[in-house]
This record gives C-alpha cells, structure tokens and sequence, in this order.
C-alpha cells in the first residue's frame, strides 16, 4: 500500500492519504450531527418551539466560534504549514467529542459545541492543502475527488448512527466520532508530506494587503456571500431534519434510523455525481455546472414543503446531493483559480468563516421559520433563498467568464 502510494506524485498521494482522512472524520461528524436534536430533546422536558431553539442555538454557536477563529488560523497557516492545522483540529476535536458523550444539559452540549467550533478545519484544512498543490489543470478533479471522501462518510456516518443511536444510545455516537477523528489524524501525521514553504513572521500580509494581491476582489467577496448563503440554506433545514422526520414517521420507534437514511441520502448522490461533476466543470466552465446546480435546488426545496412520508422526503434529498456536488467544490476551484498561490490558504480561511456566518444565520432563520410556519416553511424559504444566490451568482462572476476562467 505505502510503496504504491510513493508511485504517485505528491499531489496525488497526499489526495488520497487526505481522502481517507476526511472520509472518516465526515463519517464521524454526520454519526451525531443528524441527531443532534433528538439528543437533545434527552437532555431535559422542552416545548416543540423550545426543541426547535435550542437545537438551532446548539448548532449555531459552533459555526459562530468557527467564524471567529478561521482567520486566525488561516494566517498561522501561512505561517506553519496546513498540515499542522489538520492536526490541531484532529487532536482538538477529538477531545472535544468524546466529551459530548458525558454531557448532562444542553448547556454543556452548547459549550463543547462552542469548543468544537474553535478547534474545527480538518477537512476545510485538507481542501486547502490539496488545492495549493494541485496543479490548476487537475483542480477540478481534485476537489471532486476530496469532496467525495467527505460525503462518502456522511453517506455512512448517519446510517451507522443511526443504528447505534436505536440500539445503545446517542452517547455512544459521540465516543466513536471522537476515535474516528482521532484516527484521522494519526494517518495524517504518518503518510502526509506537504510541499510547505513558510511565510516568515514579517512577511504576513494584513488583510487589506491580501486583497491587493489578487485580480478579481469584488469576485472574491462575492464567491464568498454565495458561499454563506449556501451553508445558509443547508443549516436552517439540519437542526429540524430529524424532528422533521420523527413527526412524518408519527414519533415511530426506528426515528433515527429513519433519520439516518433521510440524511445520508443527498451523501449517496454526491458520491456517484461529485467527480463526475467535477470533470465536466473543468471542460465545459464551472460556472455552467453551478448554474444547473442551483435550479436543480430550487426546483427541489419547494415541493419538501408538502411531503407526506419519509420516503418522499429521502428522494427529494438525493437531489439535493447532486446540486450540492456542484456547488462547494465548483467555489473551491474558483478561488483556487482567482488567488496567488502565496493566499491560497488564506482565502480559503476566509470562505471558511462566511461558511460558519452562514452556518450560524441559517439555524436562526429555521428556529423563527419553525415557529411562524412549522417545519414545512423551512424547505419553502430555504428554496427562495437558493433562487436569489443562483442569481447573484451568475451576475457576480461574469467578468469569469468573459475572461474564460469560470
């Protein structure tokens, strides 16, 4: 196995090292994420509107410390390596994790979730040092290639979590999360070598001085806001996800199992759409992949308001899948392409953090959206809010095109 591995070049290898890392941590992290609020709902006697708050605030507040820390972590990268961010978060998360599992309230949940969020960027930190290395040709491809690692494991995570979850108990979920992240960075540590020369301390630009260094900054900010309202639209439908579920299975006995798969569903999509996807972006222009990605999502978000079974919920979630496979990847080549090389980890800190705003905004809005319109005016509003970022879009990145880059 390793002496194959050496065959490769080294952008190649550390791909798929990474690959395996960030597998295992997605299946880790969708192991409890789906849950989260039935998890939740074990922890004390709460309302329906209640469950909904508290769940969206637990999930929230991850994402607000994350928005806070990435820059700062974005810069020590530039400084130290990306490598050594993916082991920081590893070890971080971890601990955090295994936590999770003794936790008695949701207060102490909300500040291991609040820790979680500080120490988080495995996989954001892998992207990174995969698309820095890759040669721009092959970016595409790569961050297809990437993405499918960490849908494959949300793919599994939720229906192995969801078993546990039915047979042992969610706490359990929270101990195996925090081995599988821990085992992620042991093979981090051991097979990845990065190509990493240093920003010396003096070197480090501000972030005023960032933004000269590249092309397009207005499309940089843009590429940016359309990232945050994506994570937007997902965050505002995950903490209701399995309540949402629970009420259509009439509060049955397999909930999270049935969660589970409601989850895991748009996982199975990315997986088979993801690099394929990611071929076509770099033949036919990502912004064309994009654009398809974002109607496919606006046709399917507006009929979740209306379904009457689980079933018809997973289906229109595999859908789902295949708009996300175009979306994340397809902004992660753009940045790839319209940043120096020196920033790259710098930008992708800063996509990191519009992620975590979105990650934040998009809780709130499903929590005040729950409590006027119940569950259904989520997937309602989520589709509307998809439409207008199609559109800002395809208006922002026009001058991509005209000069062939998207």
């Amino acid at each position: 196995m390793l002496k194959k591995l050496e065959q490769f070049p080294i952008w190649q290898r550390n791909m798929y090292v990474l690959w395996v890392g960030v597998f295992l941590t997605g299946a880790g992290l969708s192991m409890v994420n789906p849950f989260l609020s039935l998890y939740i709902d074990t922890l004390g006697n709460f309302t329906k509107s209640e469950l909904s708050l508290y769940s969206g605030a637990t999930f929230a507040i991850s994402f607000l410390m994350m928005a806070i820390v990435s820059p700062l972590w974005g810069k020590l990268a530039d400084l130290k390596g990306r490598k050594k961010m993916i082991l920081r978060a590893g070890i971080g998360m971890s601990i955090v994790f295994i936590g999770m599992s003794a936790v008695s309230n949701v207060w102490e949940l909300m500040l291991l979730r609040a820790l979680q969020g500080a120490f988080g960027g495995f996989i954001s930190n892998s992207n990174a040092l995969i698309a820095s290395e890759t040669p721009l040709e092959r970016s595409g491809y790569a961050m297809g290639v990437m993405m499918t690692g960490s849908t494959a494991g949300t793919l599994l995570g939720p229906l192995f979590g969801g078993m546990m979850a039915d047979a042992f108990g969610y706490r359990y979920s929270f101990m195996l999360t925090g081995g599988l992240i821990l085992l992620s960075t042991i093979l981090v540590l051991l097979l990845v070598k990065e190509v990493f020369v240093p920003v010396k301390r003096g070197e480090t630009l501000s972030r005023q001085a960032v933004f000269k260094t590249l092309k397009y900054p207005g499309v940089m900010k843009g590429l940016f806001f359309t990232t945050m309202m994506i994570m937007t639209v997902n965050q505002s439908i995950n903490p209701i996800l399995a309540l949402f579920v629970r009420e259509l299975n009439h509060h049955g006995s397999n909930t999270a199992l049935l969660a589970g798969i409601v989850a895991a569903t748009p996982g199975v999509a990315a997986l088979i759409a993801a690099p394929r996807l990611g071929r076509l972006g770099d033949k036919l222009g990502t912004s064309k992949v994009m654009m398809f990605g974002f109607g496919l999502a606006f046709i399917v978000f507006l009929p979740m308001g209306w379904v009457s079974a689980v079933w018809q919920l997973a289906a229109l979630r595999f859908f789902i899948g295949i708009s996300d496979s175009t979306m994340m990847p397809a902004l992660q080549t753009l940045i790839t392409k319209t940043a120096p090389h020196e920033v790259v980890s710098r930008m992708f800190a800063y996509n990191q953090s519009y992620q975590a705003m979105g990650s934040v905004i998009g809780p709130i809005i499903g929590a005040v959206a729950t409590s006027f319109f119940d569950y259904r005016g989520v997937f309602i509003i989520s589709g509307l809010i998809i439409g207008i970022n199609g559109i800002w879009f395809r208006y922002n990145t026009r001058q991509l095109r005209e000069d062939g880059i998207a």
